[in-house]
């Protein structure tokens, strides 16, 4: 399936403490797409975005990001190397105003002086932060948070963003919003690696999809193909696995 891969992971073993989450996991995301992650509660969905970005060191195996080898590298490395993390759930500064939020995605740039134009930039594309701009953080609906911490990421103009279960607590009309900006950073060129609980949603605007199982890719595929296999469709997207 590897047409034009970005990120390559190979042999990944990782886990907590004693506990072992990622068993071996081998996957190819290719560049310039969407790619769901899928599978049951404990598969290592959360663990693999937490390794890739260096968040959760690797016990053996190899991660590839873009050509290089970034196996062990620090978030704060993964950032300068164009990987961009979203995490699940609300990660603002909520007594802040949503233009300081934003202005903090910047605090890493090598050169700050480009900060005010990529900012003017964000509050173009997502009108709502130019105009809650001067409002607290916290004033707004879970939607409107979730899109100020996609900007936040975009401010770094990364070339891949894990995103991990973007439309928790949103309203449906909120999560075609939401799934409608990844659709369109993925027409301009972005990857995007994608852990959302509405797996059937996901797979439906994504290019590709990934499952796993007790640690290890169990299948790579075409998102169509995935959402078409019964035997995907039995054990993985329907009741409370979607996840």
């Amino acid at each position: 399936m590897a047409d034009d891969p970005i990120l390559t992971l190979q042999d990944i073993v990782a886990g907590y403490g004693r506990m072992t989450i990622l068993n071996g996991l081998s996957a190819s995301i290719q560049r310039g797409a969407i790619t769901t992650v899928i599978g049951p509660n404990g598969a290592g969905k959360s663990t693999l975005f937490k390794t890739i970005f260096g968040l959760l060191g690797v016990r053996s195996g190899t991660v590839t990001f873009d050509g290089a080898n970034t196996t062990g590298l620090a978030p704060r490395r993964m950032l300068d190397q164009g990987v961009c993390y979203v995490p699940q759930g609300r990660n603002l500064f909520p007594e802040l105003s949503v233009r300081h939020n934003l202005e903090l995605g910047g605090v890493t740039l090598a050169d700050p002086s480009g900060l005010p134009d990529r900012m003017a930039a964000m509050m173009t594309r997502f009108p709502m932060l130019k105009e809650k701009a001067d409002a607290q953080a916290s004033t707004l609906s879970g939607g409107q948070q979730k899109l100020l911490e996609v900007a936040r990421g975009l401010l770094l103009e990364p070339k891949l963003m894990l995103i991990d279960e973007p439309s928790i607590g949103l309203s449906p009309l909120m999560v075609q919003e939401v799934f409608g900006i990844l659709q369109a950073l993925r027409d301009g060129g972005m990857t995007i690696l994608l852990i959302e609980q509405n797996a059937r949603q996901a797979l439906a605007i994504s290019d590709y999809g990934l499952v796993l199982e007790q640690g290890q890719t169990r299948m790579e595929d075409r998102a169509a193909a995935i959402l078409a296999d019964p035997r995907i469709a039995q054990l993985f997207l329907g009741g409370g696995l979607a996840a």
